[in-house]
């Protein structure tokens, strides 16, 4: 057990920190999102994203849309369990969600490392982060992931559509690009969990067509201002270099403070995207940030077409062109579903589905139908 204060950690930190920050200013991979005549990211984006493996686009969700989703999420956190597998939530109320087939919430130990060091997640976290020790009257268990961002939330689902994030997609990785999953990182201030170095995919590391893209990538919608102690870090161009011993990484470097990292600290509405291939990991959140990152990932269809799931949600299945048909309705779904909210937003139009929008309109019967539980169909590689 770790006895480090969280003043000890932070102090820790704080040359990592600084040294991160400084390198994380030169790499030229923020701004505005900005698109060519085509509706594609521009050239310089796209180049600036394929050489470090990751980018932040600033200021991209308006504000009024971070209220709504800030207020879902308040509202559901306030409803959580009190525990894994508990029905109550803090007050004594039915927690929510418990229509659901798969669990809305997944609680830890605060400033803890549920994965690292173990064989969760195909093992993909192989060393434990630091620990610190959790001071004052903490709850003995906190929401650090959920899941169903589409279904449980009618701002996440209208998050899905939006028509930006689906032309950078679209961008990265093709037209007809397909889903990955979804899942919210909650970092409460002073009790928010690490997440441990690792690189996202599992199924492509020795194919015949391995490239830096073949396992595709991730956004985080950020909901809160998050510092370089609270955010997630990745190494650079990590990307470009296959499966990393990440274990023997750590070990030789004698700490979790992997050399030639940057934090991907941001603001509220900024949106980073990730290569799943990318090095990547968060540290345990003892500073006053509030940190809710809204995470969804994308893939090119080719990745997918074949392969065998990788992950708890979908291991052992064979992608068909059913089933990936199947998960990339909801992006219809949530295209129409903010369509309707949005009306004077440009509406993204969805390769795939593009003569089968009129059937696949937000509507009550299709939520039942394609929302409700679409996460049993994630496609993970």
């Amino acid at each position: 057990m770790n006895t480090v204060t969280t003043e000890q950690y932070q102090s820790n930190l704080k040359p990592y920190i600084e040294a991160g920050q400084q390198r994380a200013a030169e790499l030229g991979n923020r701004g505005p999102i900005q698109f060519d005549e085509n509706g594609k990211l521009t050239p310089d984006i796209l180049s600036a994203y394929q050489r470090t493996g990751f980018y932040v686009f600033e200021n991209l969700i308006h504000h009024a849309e971070i209220d709504e989703l800030r207020s879902a999420m308040t509202a559901l956190l306030d409803r959580a369990p009190v525990a894994n597998g508990a029905t109550k939530d803090h007050l004594g109320r039915e927690a929510f969600g418990q229509e659901f087939a798969r669990p809305v919430y997944s609680l830890i130990t605060p400033l803890t490392d549920p994965w690292g060091g173990t064989d969760l997640l195909n093992g993909r976290h192989p060393a434990q982060m630091t620990q610190p020790k959790v001071q004052g009257d903490a709850p003995k268990k906190v929401v650090f992931l959920m899941g169903g961002m589409c279904q449980i939330m009618d701002a996440g689902l209208r998050l899905y559509g939006h028509p930006k994030l689906l032309s950078v997609a679209a961008s990265i990785n093709g037209d007809d690009f397909v889903p990955y999953n979804d899942a919210i990182f909650v970092k409460q201030p002073g009790l928010g969990g690490s997440v441990a170095w690792h690189q996202d995919g599992v199924t492509h590391w020795n194919s015949r067509d391995w490239d830096e893209g073949i396992h595709g990538f991730n956004f985080q919608v950020q909901l809160y201002d998050t510092s370089a102690y609270s955010c997630l870090w990745v190494v650079p161009s990590t990307h470009k270099q296959g499966k990393l011993d990440i274990k023997k990484m750590v070990t030789d470097n004698g700490s979790e403070y992997l050399p030639g990292a940057v934090p991907l600290h941001a603001r509220a509405g900024d949106v980073t995207i990730v290569n799943r291939q990318a090095l990547h990991c968060s540290f345990a959140n003892t500073t006053t940030d509030q940190r809710i990152s809204l995470t969804f990932g994308f893939h090119r269809r080719q990745s997918v077409l074949g392969a065998q799931g990788a992950l708890s949600e979908s291991a052992n299945a064979v992608y068909d062109e059913r089933r990936i048909d199947e998960r990339s309705q909801v992006i219809s779904v949530a295209i129409d579903a903010r369509a309707q909210f949005y009306p004077d937003e440009p509406r993204f139009h969805y390769q795939p589905m593009t003569d089968r929008e009129a059937a696949l309109r937000f509507t009550p019967e299709n939520w039942e139908k394609i929302i409700k539980d679409y996460n049993l169909k994630d496609l993970s590689i």
